[in-house]
């Protein structure tokens, strides 16, 4: 905790001559353990998972770190079959997925006064919405979590009431998901039947990233593009418009996530062209270097039941 210290004081100059840009460096990163019991008949099965935010001074955003923990696991299948099939002039897959994580990510540039959520299908979508005005008020009470000295505030937002639990102790004006506008950073939060919790789990340095070397490719082996992953190269503390994401608005990405749920082959195959990537679905039986080759997509069932969504509309 004293590095964190140290950190937050540099911090506080930081902000102070204010640093303004469109990038920026992440210098905190805040891990919560989120739940939402997305189906009401199943009370005892809320969706969990864990969730990361990057702190920045004058950025930050919000995403799974299960996601990125699942994704370490799956280049590592990859490379170790690559490795296993070397010289055999097949090359055979089999990627084992089990986990649900979720794909979205929230930008926040106050400054700049920008809230982005990125999403993705195969390509990284970009959709802007409004910057969050949240009418916090604050009470005198107060309550540790872990070394923190942290003040209660309420809210109405999205639907939902909502305690929060902040700290003065970071100077961010940040939170979980779309929650912030408090002056320290919020270390939790829950709704009034706690079907939405945000609850914290630690607070570490922003390391500085190191690029792995890449491997000299050997003649003669195919390269293998893993789409729908984030870039192994780059670095994760830089927090930045996304720059590879197609923009568009909320409507037409719903319509994108109707086409893929019909037809994920016939989608993924759109979806692949503009990166100049031949693809074609292997037929019945077939698989990745199968008999006709090619690569199949499936998709199980029609997802998870969500009666109860993370944003209720508002009662009239």
């Amino acid at each position: 905790m004293k590095k964190i210290t140290a950190i937050l004081a540099i911090l506080m100059l930081a902000i102070q001559f204010g640093w303004a840009q469109k990038a920026d460096t992440a210098k905190l990163i805040v891990h919560y353990k989120f739940s939402h019991l997305r189906d009401t008949t199943q009370k005892d099965k809320p969706y969990t998972e864990n969730m990361v935010l990057f702190l920045a001074p004058t950025a930050s955003v919000y995403k799974s770190y299960d996601r990125k923990l699942q994704q370490q696991m799956m280049q590592k299948q990859v490379a170790e079959q690559m490795a296993e099939q070397k010289g055999s002039g097949q090359l055979r897959i089999n990627v084992q997925n089990r986990m649900q994580t979720t794909n979205t990510e929230y930008f926040q540039f106050p400054a700049e006064g920008k809230f982005l959520r990125k999403e993705r299908l195969i390509t990284p979508y970009l959709i802007a919405e409004p910057m969050p005005v949240i009418n916090w008020k604050i009470s005198t009470e107060t309550m540790k979590i872990g070394s923190m000295e942290c003040q209660k505030a309420t809210t109405h937002f999205k639907g939902r009431d909502y305690t929060a639990w902040f700290t003065t102790e970071v100077p961010f004006h940040a939170g979980p998901w779309k929650l912030s506008g408090l002056p320290g950073l919020i270390v939790e939060a829950y709704d009034t039947n706690k079907e939405v919790v945000f609850k914290f789990d630690n607070m570490e340095e922003a390391t500085p990233f190191v690029k792995a070397a890449e491997a000299t490719p050997t003649p003669g082996t195919p390269k293998l593009m893993m789409f729908g992953m984030d870039d192994a190269n780059a670095d994760p503390n830089v927090i930045a418009i996304p720059t590879d994401a197609v923009k568009t608005t909320e409507k037409e990405f719903k319509n994108l996530q109707e086409a893929m749920r019909k037809d994920p082959n016939a989608f993924a195959q759109s979806a692949m062209a503009g990166s100049g990537v031949s693809f074609r679905a292997a037929p019945a039986g077939g698989g990745p270097g199968g008999p006709g080759g090619g690569m199949q997509i499936r998709m199980n069932g029609s997802g998870p039941v969500i009666n109860n969504p993370l944003e209720l509309p508002e009662k009239k």
